[in-house]
């Protein structure tokens, strides 16, 4: 079962920056689990939200800012800016797998090209079909929290190797239906270790988690 460090573990690394790949490697992570957008300046930068006003002091779209105003905010009070897609490529180790999580459209195929270009061959995942859509070169994940049967159906209608599902929707009937389809199951977002203890037991194929100490609660289940 691969442990996924969703957003650089962001329940111990202020997420998404570079200080937290270098955290979530160093964790032992299996992959580091990252989101994408385009900046103002055209730059594919790592960033959850549409704006920065959550996780800086700062305000404003993501989309009228410059990749350099961004590395030059702050993000949760850490003193890391937000940074460039490359640089968080570069700072993830060949062996790390990386899960670029697309917030957005028309970035499918940069986003997989700038990962190729640091050696890493990434899983592309989305809630938006039309993102996945963009790109078939590359595994890729659907990302959904509801309608678990008609979202199997979907992925497997898009061809995806994977479904990243919310965790409450791994049951026994949901797993074996994503057999079914030849798709891995990838849950999120675990922030509890009982919660990774019952996805280990039930058989998903990685954790999508907060802290690498899920993963370990998780892992002592594995034969």
């Amino acid at each position: 079962m691969d442990c996924i460090a969703h957003r650089g573990f962001r329940e111990v690394n202020p997420e998404n920056t570079l200080a937290a790949v270098e955290s979530a490697v160093a964790a032992g992570a299996d992959a580091i689990e990252l989101d994408i957008r385009r900046c103002g300046s055209g730059d594919l930068v790592v960033v959850h939200d549409e704006t920065v006003d959550r996780v800086t002091g700062a305000s404003g779209a993501v989309s009228g800012l410059s990749a350099a105003t961004l590395q030059e905010l702050s993000v949760l009070g850490s003193g890391e800016g937000v940074p460039r897609l490359g640089a968080a490529c570069r700072a993830t180790p060949p062996d790390v797998g990386l899960n670029l999580e697309l917030k957005e459209r028309d970035i499918a195929a940069d986003a997989v090209e700038t990962a190729r270009q640091h050696g890493h061959e990434p899983i592309i995942s989305s809630q938006s079909t039309a993102a996945l859509t963009e790109v078939e070169s590359v595994p890729r994940g659907y990302v959904f929290h509801d309608e678990p049967e008609t979202r199997l159906r979907t992925a497997a209608d898009l061809g995806c190797t994977a479904v990243h599902p919310h965790w409450h929707l791994c049951t026994e009937p949901f797993l074996a239906a994503a057999r079914e389809r030849d798709l891995a199951v990838r849950a999120w977002t675990v922030t509890e270790q009982t919660v990774a203890t019952d996805l280990a037991s039930a058989g998903v194929d990685g954790l999508i988690t907060d802290a690498p100490a899920h993963c370990g609660a998780g892992r002592d289940n594995e034969p």
